[in-house]
C-alpha cells in the first residue's frame, strides 16, 4: 500500500480508502441487512493489506453501516485505521443537535472518538440554511476540544462556484471530500475546484470515483475507448490516483474480489504515472459518455424509498441503457419493475435529497414516454 501525505496534518493515509456504503447483503425476514460476517471479513482484510481509513455515514445502509463499522474495528482494528463519518445535517434543528446525533454516532460505533467527522453533502443551500444558521462549524471546533472528533471537514455535493464559496468561509477546514472521476471532470466541485482547495493546503478525498459503479462495467462504447491492457476499473481508480492533489480515494466495494482487486491496483498506482496519451484517452472516453447518458445517477440511493415504491435508481439506469446498449436490454430490465415511471406521482421528496440534483419527477416523464413509444 501507498500512503499520501495527508495535508499539513502530519498524518499518512492510504491511497485507497473503504467506502461502507455498499456493503454485501443478505435477506433476513423479508428485508436486505448487511451480511455481518462477509461484511467485516472485507473490511479487516483491507486493513490487514495496509488501508489505514474507513469511511461510513448515519443514513448508510439503512442507519446500519456505522453499527457494522463498530463491530469490524473491534479486536484491535481501531488501533489501525483512521474512523470518519458524517454528521446528519439535515436532522439538525437546533444547535445542540449536532452533539446529539454526534454522541448517537459514538455509541452505534462503539468508539470514544472519531478521526474524520464530516458535514454531509452540503451545497450552498444547506451550507447557508443548516451550518451558518445553527453555527455548526463552531459546534465542530468544540467537539474537537472536547476529543470527541479529531478533525473536521464536510463532503460536498453543488457546483464549483459554491465549493469556493464554503472553502473561503473558515480557515477551520481540515479536508474535504468531493465527487471526481473522469466523467465529472467538469460536473460538481469540478478539477478547478479539487486544484482551489489543494491551493488553500486542505486535503481533497475523492468519492464515487466509478461514478456508482458506472466506470466499472461503461458502455461498450465507452469500454472500448479504453486501453485494453488494464480494466475499466483500474483505468478509472488511476485517472485519480495520478494526480497529486487527491489524498485518498474511497471505493465502495461490495465483494471480497473487489477488495482484493483494489488492493491490487493501489499497490501499482501513483502520482504522475498517466502519460499524455492516457490523458487523450480519458477526455475521448468521457466525449463518448457524454453523447450516451440520459441521465446522471449514481445509484447512492439517497432518493429511497420513493413514498410511492418506485424503484428510481432501476428505472434510471433502463433509461440510460436505451442509449448505451440498445433498447431491447432497456425494456427487459424496465418491464421486470413492479412500478413504471408512470406511477411517480411528482411528490418530489426524491429530488430534496439528490446529491446530483436531478429533477427526477421531470424525468420520470421523459422516462415514460420514451418506454411508451416503445
Amino acid at each position: 500500500m501507498h500512503y499520501r501525505k495527508f495535508g499539513n496534518t502530519g498524518l499518512e493515509l492510504s491511497g485507497l480508502g473503504f467506502g461502507v456504503m455498499r456493503m454485501p447483503t443478505i435477506e433476513k425476514n423479508g428485508q436486505h441487512v448487511i451480511d455481518e460476517e462477509k461484511a467485516i471479513a472485507m473490511i479487516r482484510h483491507s486493513i490487514d493489506e495496509g488501508v489505514n481509513y474507513v469511511d461510513t455515514a448515519y443514513p448508510y445502509h439503512d442507519g446500519e453501516s456505522e453499527i457494522l463499522v463498530g463491530k469490524a474495528l473491534k479486536d484491535g482494528y481501531r488501533k489501525k485505521t483512521y474512523l470518519a463519518t458524517k454528521s446528519p445535517i439535515w436532522k439538525i434543528q437546533k444547535e445542540e443537535d449536532f452533539e446529539k446525533y454526534l454522541d448517537e454516532q459514538l455509541e452505534k460505533l462503539q468508539v470514544d472518538y472519531i478521526d474524520f467527522y464530516l458535514l454531509h453533502a452540503i451545497g450552498k443551500e444547506r451550507f447557508e440554511d443548516i451550518v451558518i444558521k445553527y453555527n455548526l462549524i463552531e459546534q465542530m471546533e468544540k467537539m474537537k476540544a472536547k476529543g470527541k472528533i479529531k478533525y473536521m471537514g464536510f463532503s460536498f455535493h453543488d457546483d464549483a462556484a459554491a465549493f469556493k464559496e464554503i472553502i473561503d468561509y473558515t480557515d477551520k477546514w481540515d479536508f474535504c471530500q468531493i465527487q471526481f472521476n473522469y466523467i465529472d471532470v467538469d460536473h460538481q466541485a469540478t478539477v478547478e475546484g479539487l486544484e482551489y482547495a489543494a491551493s488553500k493546503d486542505i486535503p481533497v478525498i475523492i468519492m464515487e470515483p466509478l461514478l456508482g459503479g458506472k466506470l466499472a462495467n461503461p458502455p461498450k462504447n465507452v469500454a472500448d475507448a479504453l486501453d485494453p491492457s488494464k480494466s475499466p476499473v483500474e483505468w478509472a481508480l488511476n485517472f485519480i490516483w495520478d494526480r497529486p492533489e487527491v489524498a485518498l480515494l474511497l471505493s465502495g466495494m461490495s465483494t471480497p474480489e473487489q477488495v482484493k482487486e483494489n488492493l491490487i491496483y493501489a499497490d501499482r498506482a501513483s502520482i504522475g504515472m498517466l502519460s499524455d496519451k492516457d490523458k487523450e484517452m480519458f477526455k475521448n472516453a468521457k466525449v463518448i459518455y457524454d453523447t450516451m447518458a440520459l441521465v446522471s445517477c449514481t445509484k447512492c440511493r439517497y432518493c429511497m424509498p420513493c413514498p410511492n415504491g418506485l424503484q428510481i435508481p432501476e428505472i434510471f439506469e433502463a433509461y440510460n441503457q436505451t442509449a448505451s446498449v440498445g433498447m431491447d436490454e432497456a425494456k427487459e430490465l424496465y418491464s421486470s419493475l413492479d412500478l413504471n415511471a408512470s406511477n411517480c406521482i411528482a411528490c418530489r421528496i426524491c429530488e430534496e435529497e439528490c446529491p446530483q440534483h436531478i429533477v427526477i419527477s421531470e424525468v420520470m416523464t421523459d422516462v415514460d414516454e420514451v418506454f411508451t413509444k416503445a
